[in-house]
């Protein structure tokens, strides 16, 4: 597959803006730089950061077993979609085709962007229907993205349905994997060498707990990372953000412990639901919240917040009629949630 028949023809031809660091980045302890019209005061910040990200994307890119050069670094993962859709897709003319019920940040990307939005509704189950998906792809279909663990559902998406839709459809496939971490499967990471096609977005803000940060990765074909690097602006991760990450790297088997925390309070919480009067329905999650569906939302959301518990009340989405999505909190928040739980069904 030719990558840069599908980047947008303007993206392609532009000439990318080059920064001070750019142009000279051999930081020496003897040089004096004098090229970017900083503040020459030492407040330790008064410098612009690595606009490129070295440093973090070599410690990424060891851990990950791949190279620094499939690695694209952003304000969140919200702003790597964003870019992404802005290299591939040309406005009041491409199309980009999601699923639904899902996250809602691509439509309003999409819309931004000028871009048509479709969506293709999932089974019963929240899982994908190739075939429904694929038969809704038309001549203007630039990209197809998938969210799995799917948001709000919780449903990982099965493997099988993802890559016969990387197999037989010709444009961008993008899988947000904001909650891989919480699932028993491995990253589509581990594929990027057999599709070209491919873009596999991550965050810091879920299970690394870097919400504050702002921190997205986007995983591709050095192609693909090529061209947005072309278009992003050029200190859009700072200083300290980058500064933060290398920290928690320096410290994964931390998180790798709240993981299997979460998980553990995840299987306590979906019991204790289960055995609810009010609630008709647990649905299975991979993620990090779960997923319910209860005789009235609105009363149960209100509730809740009477308690001083704030959950997502989703039922205004499609397929989510009477739903509401809980997130897996500490085992004292849980302890809590499970006793209001239990008070307002007596």
């Amino acid at each position: 597959m030719n990558i840069n028949k599908l980047i947008r023809p303007s993206v392609l031809n532009l000439k990318k803006y080059s920064s001070a660091r750019d142009e000279f980045s051999d930081k020496k302890d003897d040089f004096q730089f004098m090229d970017a019209n900083e503040n020459p005061f030492d407040t330790e910040y008064n410098r612009y950061p690595d606009p490129y990200q070295k440093s973090l994307k070599k410690k990424l890119a060891d851990l990950k077993m791949i190279s620094d050069e499939n690695i694209v670094l952003g304000n969140g993962s919200d702003e790597i979609l964003d870019l992404i859709i802005r290299v591939f897709c040309e406005p009041q003319k491409d199309e980009i085709l999601s699923l639904s019920p899902s996250y809602g940040m691509y439509e309003v990307l999409a819309q931004i962007n000028n871009v048509t939005y479709k969506t293709c509704r999932l089974n019963s189950e929240f899982q994908l229907d190739v075939k429904a998906l694929l038969n809704e792809v038309s001549i203007n279909t630039k990209m197809i993205i998938l969210c799995s663990p799917n948001n709000p559902s919780g449903a990982l998406l099965q493997v099988a349905s993802i890559k016969k839709v990387l197999d037989d459809f010709k444009g961008i496939v993008v899988i947000d994997e904001a909650y891989i971490d919480f699932s028993a499967n491995s990253s589509f990471i581990n594929e990027l060498a057999h599709y070209e096609n491919l873009i596999v977005t991550q965050t810091f803000s879920k299970a690394a707990g870097l919400a504050g940060i702002r921190l997205g990765v986007c995983y591709a074909s050095q192609a693909i990372c090529k061209a947005i690097n072309k278009i992003k602006l050029p200190y859009n991760v700072n200083t300290l953000t980058q500064q933060k990450a290398l920290q928690f790297l320096e410290n994964i088997d931390k998180m790798k412990s709240q993981i299997e925390i979460i998980k553990s309070e995840r299987s306590v919480l979906f019991k204790v639901l289960e055995s609810l009067n009010y609630v008709e329905k647990v649905y299975p999650s991979d993620a990090n919240f779960i997923l319910v569906k209860v005789d009235d939302a609105n009363k149960r959301y209100q509730e809740l917040l009477n308690f001083g518990i704030v959950v997502r009340n989703r039922t205004n989405e499609e397929m989510c009629e009477n739903c509401l999505r809980i997130s897996v909190g500490n085992p004292q928040e849980n302890q809590k949630l499970i006793y209001v739980l239990k008070e307002i069904d007596r």
